[in-house]
């Protein structure tokens, strides 16, 4: 059973009770998302690429939160985003309408139409970002291009361990453009291992609050 829970800094995220597992930081689900998606990945990627579009991908699109910073992000700095994301078990629209992000950043139309899209179309949401949610997992996903970075959000390895494993990242390395970049906010150490054998060069980077390190892993 899903529950919507209140996180530290006011804004909501969802607890899956008998899995032990939240689809965001009970720290604060909006501060941990910009931290690690859009302060540490999107922002210093999108400042050295000069592209007509950053194509990002994102594991796990749940409550669609990265997607909706990402796409208030493109607006406001006038860049193009070209956003893909697969989940296999979207959340309903009940559930997403009650979520109060649009509450706490505005931008409110915005977030109703990455819930009311339709799935596996290409869909523009504004001039400088581009939606297509994937119905699928990450195993039976395979597109036909390559992304300058990824979010890796998953459930931490303790509720989902295969999606934490030198095959899971040896998936990412070969979706990734030379140069891409993978962020992730868990930095166990199996998870870096699994990564670097994949053929990542990893980096630790100071983590959201609650935690003390994230991860950066780029395709040398």
């Amino acid at each position: 059973m899903k529950e919507r829970v209140v996180t530290r800094d006011g804004s909501h995220t969802i607890a899956i009770r008998e899995k032990e597992v939240m689809y965001h930081s009970i720290h604060g689900a909006i501060r941990e998302s910009v931290h690690v998606f859009i302060q540490s990945g999107l922002a210093p990627v999108a400042a050295r690429l000069e592209k007509p579009a950053l194509a990002v991908f994102e594991m796990g699109f749940g409550t669609g939160l990265n997607a909706f910073l990402t796409a208030i992000f493109a607006l406001e700095k006038k860049i193009a985003v070209a956003y893909t994301t697969v989940e296999p078990d979207p959340l309903s629209a009940e559930e997403t309408s009650a979520l109060n992000y649009a509450t706490k950043l505005g931008h409110a139309e915005l977030f109703r139409q990455l819930h009311t899209s339709p799935w596996n179309e290409t869909i523009k949401l504004h001039d400088g970002f581009t939606l297509h949610k994937v119905q699928t997992t990450l195993s039976d996903f395979s597109p036909s291009q390559t992304y300058d970075l990824i979010y890796y959000d998953a459930f931490a390895p303790s509720a989902q361990p295969e999606l934490w494993t030198k095959e899971a990242f040896e998936k990412m390395f070969s979706l990734l453009s030379p140069g891409g970049v993978l962020v992730t906010y868990c930095a166990k150490g199996v998870v870096k291992r699994a990564m670097k054998a994949a053929g990542f060069r990893v980096k630790k980077l100071p983590g959201p609050p609650g935690k003390r390190e994230m991860v950066w892993a780029e395709k040398a």
